[in-house]
């Protein structure tokens, strides 16, 4: 029975609490004799595997050795026990020394009588917690902050690293040296890729380590020789060359390489060249910030002379320079008042059609320009800002630009009452203006000047279990001061609007306990009644600033406003009527099903459109028009969302005219959702001709055909290292596909790969279709782990075509 020693020593930074932690850049791997259970691994289970990307994982084992009560002080444990007359202590035969959170074991240790240093043969195995070294020998100066340990390997638990060296070497306190040395993130005895050097320093001051004359090997074949590589060991952020992106497409090559520069611990730079094969250079730069109270970014990108392009696009802006700039500023001036400053602007509307996004895809549709600050009270909400947005449409018609807000000053409250009574006060003033040619607008859009809403509003609302029914009345006053510019019209410079708006909401909750296939649930039965009331008031006068009016949705059924923004409010003399039935599971109250059904009654004709005449319907001759101002009911609404079970769910939403005898617009979405990642939806779309009200014949988006579509979109967990992924959209109205797009992702804790085929249409920003192109690219990431990679970064863009999918990071 081995004989226990304790005793305090000097405290001073050992092999553990430094090297291993130095060394968090990268693994080893090389044919090692150490089995893996040497190596502190452990296989997963059977039923974990079948989730995991690596067959196991690196776990300490617990101490061997009690923790002591003070951490200077040393516990050792031995076999035998030896003191020479010098008084130098030899500890054999398995031997254990612990302090605090380190411990040691070898074979034998010998420590001199004034214990500065320690010296360990045989077997040594070095653990702090996270991380293991082994060794044959090793040498610690206690008080000198020196180490030298001959043939070691390394183990970092928590990054899933496993190194070796020749000779590893604690220089000075932060400082380090390996020689001969591996590394990889690969599992035990499999050696996929080893980054090789013969003289790795590692500065765990300044958070980075350098490798002289270091090679890439892949299957223990060398790939690529660096003479010297600079690379981080920690997660401080570094200069230096950051991982590539290359692509092959319809496009030609596109190579972009960038470099981040460190300037500050509150200071950041990304400057990025890229170029294409078909366009050019493209410089583009990032600048970011971190101050006391606020912080910001700047981005440009800037393209001399472009190619100009191929596919549908080619020649398009051919020598023209190309560019953006954004900047982005926000900050707070107390807890309760923040502020936003952002500027954008690009050269042209396809900027970011032709060089942004991913996969070639880009969802931008403006670049805004913001000066705001608010401020966030128990009662008052206060806004002031100046807005404004540059439209990304290439080419950009003149009634297609966006008004500026020079400035926009809102304040809102609320007060209760008492008695289920309340109060609201919201007011906006705001002068609107546009650098357009008010000849080739409408009159209606010629305008620009100042608007006053005033929207003060009173309510009661009572409340209870089984239902609840809320009166209100809005008051709206909207003042405008107008200058139409060289546009002659016959309008009022000052025309204002008062109108009231009233609205009576109520309904009823049943509810009854229901067994259904085992199970108990709770069943509701929701009736729904809303009345609205808005006099018809002539609005012709008025400009069309920010209005448009709302298709009608399952929504519409219960909001008295036909129209967004405040410009136009419809005249409506209507009664809405719906129930909607919930079965919501009692062990979680998850609702597993609801069921709606509702359609609105008019008592009245709604003369009131986006032109604002209260005096004269739409011509007879404009067929759709006319009939959807003098239906005597709105479209039967019905809509289902149903969780199957934990897999499967479906929603649906139908929109029935029973008048007529016809469909208005249909929504159905399949969706399977996995535990293991398997993702599969299905869409259908289909809308009827015009059906969107605020869309008219002279609007780029306006399609004179009804609308459908299908969407297909999949990802397929193959096994826990294999993802496949795919989607299909489908234009049926002019049979063709919008996307179509393949790929399979490889990731394991070693290395990853991502293969994608991607072709789609590319919009030409005008209702026709016959100047739509194709667009094709085959897309290559493949990333060694701990090392970086090459390739685009892909995760955004498949969370978006594939929803509910989450991919393994890279």
């Amino acid at each position: 029975m081995g004989k226990r020693f304790s005793r305090a020593v000097p405290v001073a930074q050992t092999l553990m609490g430094s090297l291993l932690a130095g060394a968090s850049f990268s693994a080893v791997a090389q044919s090692e004799p150490l089995s893996a259970d040497a190596l502190d691994w452990e296989p997963w289970g059977k039923e974990e595997a079948a989730t995991q990307l690596c067959r196991g994982r690196y776990v300490m084992p617990g101490y061997r050795l009690a923790e002591q009560d003070s951490p200077e002080t040393l516990a050792a444990e031995a076999t035998e026990a030896d003191y020479d007359i010098d008084g130098r202590t030899i500890l054999r035969g398995d031997v254990v020394l612990r302090r605090a959170n380190e411990e040691v074991e070898a074979d034998q240790v010998t420590m001199p009588a004034d214990r500065e240093r320690v010296n360990a043969e045989g077997n040594i195995a070095l653990r702090d917690g996270t991380a293991l070294v082994r060794g044959d020998s090793a040498e610690i100066m206690l008080n000198e902050d020196r180490t030298q340990l001959d043939n070691s390997r390394f183990v970092l638990y928590d990054q899933h690293l496993r190194g070796q060296a020749g000779q590893l070497e604690q220089l000075e306190k932060d400082q380090y040296r390996l020689q001969d040395a591996r590394f990889t993130t690969c599992d035990p005895g499999k050696n996929t890729w080893q980054l090789v050097s013969s003289d790795i320093h590692l500065d765990q001051a300044e958070g980075f380590g350098t490798a002289r004359h270091a090679r890439l090997e892949i299957k223990d074949v060398p790939v690529m020789y660096v003479p010297w590589v600079r690379f981080p060991i920690d997660d401080r952020r570094h200069t230096g060359l950051l991982t590539p992106a290359i692509s092959l497409s319809g496009d030609g090559v596109d190579y972009t390489q960038p470099f981040y520069w460190n300037i500050a611990p509150n200071r950041d730079a990304t400057i990025t060249p890229r170029w294409m094969s078909d366009h050019g250079l493209l410089l583009n730069g990032e600048f970011r910030y971190l101050l006391e109270e606020s912080g910001g970014t700047v981005e440009a990108g800037f393209l001399n002379s472009d190619n100009g392009g191929s596919g549908g696009a080619e020649g398009r802006l051919e020598g023209e320079d190309r560019w953006y700039f954004e900047a982005q500023h926000v900050g707070r001036v107390n807890p309760r008042s923040g502020y936003r400053l952002r500027y954008g602007a690009a050269s042209d509307g396809r900027y970011f059609d032709d060089f942004g996004g991913e996969f070639g895809s880009s969802d931008r549709a403006s670049m805004e320009r913001l000066a705001q600050v608010d401020y966030r009270g128990e009662r008052w909400q206060l806004d002031a800002r100046a807005q404004g947005f540059q439209r990304l449409d290439y080419p950009l018609n003149e009634r297609d630009k966006p008004f500026y807000r020079l400035p926009s000053l809102t304040a809102n409250a609320r007060w209760q009452l008492g008695n289920g009574l309340y109060s609201q006060w919201r007011s906006n003033a705001t002068y609107f203006w546009r650098d357009v040619n008010e000849q080739r607008v409408i009159e209606r859009e010629a305008a620009t000047g100042s608007r006053l809403h005033l929207t003060p509003a009173f309510g009661w609302r009572f409340d209870r279990p089984w239902g609840y029914i809320e009166p209100r009345t809005e008051f709206w006053y909207t003042g405008y001061q107008l200058d139409y510019g060289d546009r002659a019209t016959e309008n009022s410079e000052s025309p204002s609007r008062s109108i009231a708006v009233s609205s009576v909401d109520s309904g009823l909750i049943f509810e009854r306990e229901l067994a259904l296939g085992g199970r108990e649930y709770r069943q509701t039965l929701e009736p729904r009644l809303n009345y609205a009331y808005v006099p018809r008031t002539d609005q012709s006068e008025l400009p069309d600033f920010d209005s448009s009016e709302r298709p009608f949705s399952w929504n519409q059924l219960w909001s008295a406003q036909r129209f967004s923004g405040a410009d136009r409010v419809g005249d409506l003399n209507r009664l809405s009527l719906g129930v909607e039935s919930r079965l919501l599971e009692d062990e979680t109250g998850r609702d597993r099903l609801s069921v709606g059904i509702g359609q609105s009654v008019y008592f009245d004709e709604r003369r009131i459109d986006i032109e604002g005449d209260a005096d004269t319907l739409p011509p007879r001759s404009d067929g759709e028009r006319y009939y959807q101002a003098t239906r005597d009911r709105s479209p039967l609404v019905t809509r289902v969302d149903w969780q199957i079970n934990n897999r499967w769910s479906t929603g649906y939403e139908w929109l029935y005219d029973d008048n007529l005898d016809r469909t208005e617009s249909s929504t159905v979405d399949v969706r399977y959702r996995h535990p293991r990642g398997h993702v599969v939806n299905l869409g259908y779309r289909w809308e009827i001709q015009d059906f969107d009200p605020g869309v008219e014949p002279s609007d780029d988006s306006f399609r004179n055909y009804n609308r459908e579509e299908w969407d297909l979109s999949f990802a397929w967990k193959a096994s826990p290292q294999i993802d496949l992924i795919g989607r299909y959209l489908h234009d049926q109205t002019n049979d063709r596909a919008l996307e179509q797009l393949a790929g399979v992702q490889w990731s394991d804790c070693c290395y990853g790969l991502q293969l994608v085929w991607r072709e789609w249409v590319d919009d030409s920003d005008t209702a026709r279709i016959g100047d739509d192109f194709n667009d094709r690219g085959l897309f290559l990431r493949f990333v060694f782990r701990g090392l970086g990679g090459v390739g685009q970064s892909t995760d955004g863009f498949f969370e978006q075509a594939i929803p509910g999918y989450r991919p393994a990071p890279l």
